[in-house]
């Protein structure tokens, strides 16, 4: 498998970290001359994996300061990386064969006695909340993973009544150019339920504000994540149109989702999500071959949706029989979607995250395999997941404010 697939930065070996260090305690002269140039030695650290650039800041006070900077920030996290993802609080490496440790263990950042879940990720950030309890009683959080950094973020403007009627939060953040960031709210209107409020917090004034806009459902179902990309907020809330908020114009739009077999209507879609900046939706062929996948992406002008990709799952049954619903119709199968990742290099390191039973599998889009990523534990063996309790893990440097 290529590593580049998920992580661009070269590896250091180990005898060569060894030696760095070395050279950091008693200095030669090529050692001194890259310590005191800035530019050669913010050269060498963008090459290195997050968890040394860290452990780095504690070297000196000159390094604490050049790799807190802006500059350094922003120019590693121009390189975007995601080594894996969590299944709810299981965390999955994306590399198999070179596994990277979860970013934390537990999510204990603030001491919430509902304890916290992830609602979003969102370009390196998580959206975080209360996992138990009412909504008007509900925390909200963001909360960056890999420098631990956190905020609270403040009840919406109308107190406890207005927070029991939430419906949506998503959060906003451009990974690179912005140590801002934006969550938007959306909540039902006293007398006409089926019609959305829509409220905007922003970290840079760190207060909420109600937008002129508002839009109406033809229904009540769930919301579901929202999927964040290019200034925009998206979601599906009815399972029949996609809905888009532009954030900076704010101004809501409608759009149908691909055409569907007539059998798919009004159902949740297998997956929907962004990556490197294109949206995907995926569904299953059904009538055509139920193993078949396909995978959509929206046009850049959001004049319409194509089939990308096509994920052919015909020749897991048979190693994995687990993943036949019934003998009485072995046309049904058991298997979800978790995640669609696009490459550096476009086609030659995509892959689809494929759930099965015990198993989570990538498909490599251009060598048309299967590797398995890991073995399920306990109850998430059988138990449906969904895509909504699956979030990418990005790592990022800079520190937010708000």
């Amino acid at each position: 498998m290529n590593p580049n697939m998920v992580n661009k930065r070269p590896k250091i070996k180990k005898n060569q970290t060894t030696h760095e260090t070395n050279c950091i305690s008693e200095p030669t002269g090529s050692g001194a001359l890259v310590g005191s140039n800035d530019d050669l030695l913010t050269e060498i650290l963008l090459r290195l994996p997050v968890a040394s650039v860290l452990r780095f800041k504690s070297v000196s006070k000159h390094w604490k300061s050049l790799l807190s900077h802006q500059h350094f920030t922003l120019l590693f996290d121009n390189v975007p990386v995601s080594p894996g993802f969590f299944v709810r609080d299981l965390y999955v490496p994306f590399d198999v064969e070179n596994k990277t440790p979860p970013p934390f263990r537990s999510l204990n950042f603030y001491p919430d006695r509902c304890g916290i879940k992830i609602v979003q990720s969102c370009n390196g950030l998580l959206l975080c909340c209360s996992h138990r309890g009412k909504e008007h009683t509900r925390k909200y959080y963001v909360f960056n993973p890999t420098t631990k950094q956190y905020a609270v973020i403040p009840s919406v403007i109308g107190g406890p009544d207005a927070s029991k009627t939430i419906r949506f939060m998503g959060l906003a953040f451009r990974r690179t150019g912005c140590v801002h960031y934006k969550v938007v709210c959306f909540r039902n209107e006293k007398h006409n339920k089926k019609r959305f409020q829509i409220q905007i917090y922003s970290s840079e004034t760190e207060k909420w504000r109600i937008s002129q806009e508002s839009f109406s459902v033809s229904d009540s179902l769930s919301f579901g994540p929202g999927v964040y990309s290019k200034g925009t907020m998206h979601w599906i809330p009815n399972f029949f149109d996609l809905v888009c908020f532009k954030i900076d114009v704010e101004q809501v739009q409608k759009m149908l989702l691909p055409e569907r077999a007539s059998s798919s209507w009004g159902s949740r879609p297998l997956y929907f999500g962004e990556s490197r900046g294109h949206l995907h939706l995926v569904e299953a062929a059904r009538h055509e071959n139920p193993l078949q996948v396909n995978v959509y992406e929206l046009m850049s002008d959001y004049s319409g949706w194509f089939i990308k990709y096509r994920v052919e799952l015909d020749d897991l049954p048979t190693a994995y029989p687990d993943m036949v619903y019934s003998n009485r119709d072995p046309s049904n199968y058991l298997f979800e979607v978790f995640d669609v990742l696009r490459g550096d290099e476009e086609e030659e390191s995509t892959f689809v995250v494929v759930r099965i039973p015990e198993k989570i599998m990538r498909y490599d889009v251009v060598n048309k395999s299967f590797e398995k990523m890991i073995d399920l534990p306990g109850l998430l063996c059988y138990r449906r997941i969904c895509y909504t309790n699956v979030h990418r893990y990005s790592q990022i440097l800079s520190s937010f404010r708000g």
